[in-house]
């Protein structure tokens, strides 16, 4: 029997609708942690608070809430997707390290087995792209594999 290699298989509708559905996990994380940073919702802490805790300027706070916001509204649709997941995968590299990675693996103890879930559900986007079920279509088509 032979077997079809991995590479055929992408672009398989069960492969666009394995995308479609990791996009909306993720995004749905990164719209509601997002909306809490950028405009303190869902009991978030709003962005000088989130970046007070942090020790850092206020503009962190504004810039990471609006990575989450806008990275996880271009995964969601699809439009801009690979940017959307460079978003995800640079605020997860921030929180690897700046937040979770003291606190070892386990999420139960602040660990980073969360942060790197997500930081490699972006970097798969970001490689396979959106997928056929998405609304890059609307995009002129210098646009839609971005």
């Amino acid at each position: 029997m032979n077997a079809i290699p991995v590479n055929d298989r992408l672009g398989t509708p069960h492969a666009d609708a394995a995308l479609l559905l990791i996009r909306i996990a993720a995004a749905l994380a990164f719209l509601f942690h997002g909306c809490g940073i950028l405009f303190g919702m869902f009991g978030g802490s709003g962005p000088t608070q989130f970046a007070s805790e942090l020790h850092m300027p206020a503009v962190v706070g504004y810039l990471v809430g609006l990575a989450q916001v806008a990275g996880g509204l271009a995964v969601l649709t699809g439009i801009l997707a690979r940017i959307g997941a460079a978003c995800i995968l640079l605020v997860m590299l921030g929180a690897i390290f700046l937040i979770h990675l003291p606190r070892g693996f386990d999420i139960g103890k602040g660990g980073m087995e969360y942060a790197l879930t997500q930081l490699l559900i972006a970097l798969a986007l970001l490689l396979a792209g959106a997928g056929r079920y998405s609304l890059a279509g609307l995009l002129p088509p210098s646009l839609r594999k971005i």
